[in-house]
């Protein structure tokens, strides 16, 4: 690996990376915690089906936005290899093409949130329609979490990237490594041990902040020196 020489164009590529995880973030957490969160209950198949029957336009924003969070998911990879292929071809690669794997396990299950709002919204003489919705929420939690296995693994080597690069300080790799580790733990727990994924929960809060810090780091790439006149 060689250290990478800041550029005018590396540092404009840097902050629209920046700008496209931002808005994976606010979309991604947006979706999850304050759009369908508060309609779900996996406990209770009756109360989630009323929930999401008495605000529709919520269920279906929480899914847009999940949609935009892929879009910009996607941009992201490339644009993250673009950075920092010049410091590792093969791992820049390796990363993009795990986190593009990611993306598309996740868009692609957005159809089991589709399918449980087609058996709500059009549940007249259906039997254990309710519980037939629940079940598609859950296997969409389920195919959020294969995605982020792939995450976790793309996390890891932009960890590695970042801290061998010499962009910007080994400390954002260092979290990115450890956030790639909790999403690894995480997803192993929900298919493996479930019963404490639960209690796993609060761990997110350092991949949250790990991420955050990343992409705040990308947003605010000052430009060269040599530029400023």
């Amino acid at each position: 690996m060689t250290n990478l020489t800041l550029t005018p164009d590396l540092a404009r590529r840097a902050r629209l990376a920046g700008l496209f995880y931002l808005v994976i973030i606010i979309a991604g957490l947006g979706a999850e915690l304050g759009l369908r969160g508060p309609l779900i209950d996996l406990a209770d198949a009756d109360a989630t089906a009323a929930a999401i029957l008495a605000a529709p336009g919520q269920f279906r924003l929480a899914i847009a936005a999940d949609l935009v969070m892929a879009l910009c998911d996607a941009g992201l990879a490339i644009l993250l290899y673009l950075v920092f292929r010049a410091a590792a071809p093969g791992l820049a690669l390796s990363a993009m093409v795990f986190r593009l794997i990611q993306t598309v396990l996740i868009a692609a299950n957005l159809m089991a949130l589709q399918a449980a709002w087609l058996i709500l919204s059009g549940a007249d003489g259906l039997a254990d329609a309710h519980a037939l919705a629940l079940v598609s929420l859950d296997l969409h939690g389920h195919g959020y979490d294969l995605g982020l296995v792939f995450f976790g693994v793309n996390s890891v080597m932009m960890g590695l990237l970042v801290w061998r690069s010499g962009l910007i300080s080994k400390v954002f790799g260092a979290g990115l490594v450890i956030a790639g580790l909790v999403y690894l733990t995480g997803s192993g727990l929900r298919f493996f041990a479930p019963e404490w994924s639960a209690a796993f929960t609060p761990a997110y809060g350092v991949t949250i902040l790990a991420e955050t810090a990343f992409c705040l780091r990308l947003l605010l790439q000052r430009q060269p020196a040599q530029e400023a006149v």
